[in-house]
């Protein structure tokens, strides 16, 4: 694969345009051996990608734990590299009754929230441990949104802790150097702009909320992301699944069954795509980056065959008059930008 573009935050942090997202690393729903997650790892290198995102949640550090694994193994100067912090990890003391959720391969750790400057700098230096790495470039505010937080009064505990305690951890790991950007991490963008207004971010990685099927946030969010140079990366490019499946029965859409009415629209999607030799997954992909806030795209891999196709819908090479019916047929937002 030819070199990938590279987009910078402002504070100077380059990420290349297509990057690694580390969630299945933890065996999301769907196993992965050390052998394939190494190997994915290696064909993603190989790829041309070197901006890699992982988090203490994935897997409950098995996702740090296997990146660190690769990364260790590679110049340090040659990628840039994503962790989050929000949850601390302890073992279990029971695993007869340990819950690991939708982490089927996850280790036996439990985690609670805690966004205090004490659990953001405990969360930071178990991070670089599982990792076996000396830095992380990037710090990302992980969930602290209504998808895990589904009360006002918890969430805006947490929103307070963070503004009065944890923020000053990440202020000062970003003004001594040992940091070179903070951000958030998110599944919804209705947080942004609270957290934008209280604390000073650089950049904001976005689950769910900018994809072929959704760009609602051009209407608030992404404003306020430019007013304050916040720049953003997507990290479900293809919503959870539908747009590499197509409106499939059983199609995913937002960590959930797909609605007839999102089946409909990407049906309708998919045959404009299709009239114009284009794959969906490849309009999905590139999509996003039409947005010049939009600093790179994150998606996930299983195996190197999912790097190998990904890389080539990347390069895909796609007519401007596909997002032009798109608009025409009111499949997308007239003031959606487009590549």
């Amino acid at each position: 694969m030819s070199s990938i573009p590279k987009r910078s935050l402002r504070t100077g942090v380059e990420l290349s345009t297509l990057g690694f997202g580390g969630a299945p690393l933890g065996e999301l729903f769907d196993p992965v051996s050390e052998t394939e997650a190494q190997e994915t790892l290696q064909a993603a290198w190989d790829a041309g990608i070197r901006y890699y995102d992982t988090a203490p949640f994935y897997g409950y550090g098995k996702s740090e734990h296997r990146l660190g694994h690769f990364l260790r193994q590679q110049k340090r100067k040659d990628f840039i590299l994503s962790s989050k912090v929000g949850r601390v990890l302890t073992a279990t003391r029971d695993l007869d009754s340990f819950d690991k959720g939708g982490w089927i391969g996850g280790l036996p750790f439990d985690y609670r929230f805690d966004y205090s400057y004490d659990g953001i700098m405990r969360s930071w230096e178990d991070s670089l441990q599982r990792l076996g790495l000396s830095s992380i470039d990037v710090l990302l505010i992980h969930d602290l949104d209504s998808f895990f937080h589904d009360s006002e009064q918890r969430f805006s505990a947490h929103v307070n802790q963070l503004i009065t305690s944890g923020w000053r951890a990440l202020d000062e790991l970003r003004s001594q150097g040992l940091i070179k950007a903070v951000g958030t991490g998110l599944n919804r963008m209705g947080a942004l702009p609270r957290l934008i207004d209280a604390v000073d971010l650089d950049l904001s990685i976005v689950a769910m909320p900018y994809t072929l099927l959704d760009q609602e946030v051009l209407e608030e969010e992404f404003p306020l992301c430019e007013e304050h140079g916040v720049r953003i990366v997507i990290g479900a490019v293809f919503a959870s699944g539908i747009l590499v499946s197509g409106p499939t029965e059983g199609a995913r859409y937002a960590y959930d069954t797909a609605s007839p009415e999102i089946l409909d629209k990407t049906r309708c999607i998919q045959e404009v795509c299709q009239r114009h030799d284009v794959p969906l997954p490849a309009a999905a992909m590139q999509f996003p980056l039409g947005h010049p806030l939009v600093s790179a795209i994150i998606p996930g891999a299983m195996e190197p065959s999912h790097i190998q196709t990904n890389a080539k819908w990347f390069q895909h090479e796609i007519p401007a008059d596909i997002w032009a019916e798109l608009k025409t047929e009111g499949l997308l937002r007239e003031d959606a930008p487009t590549p």
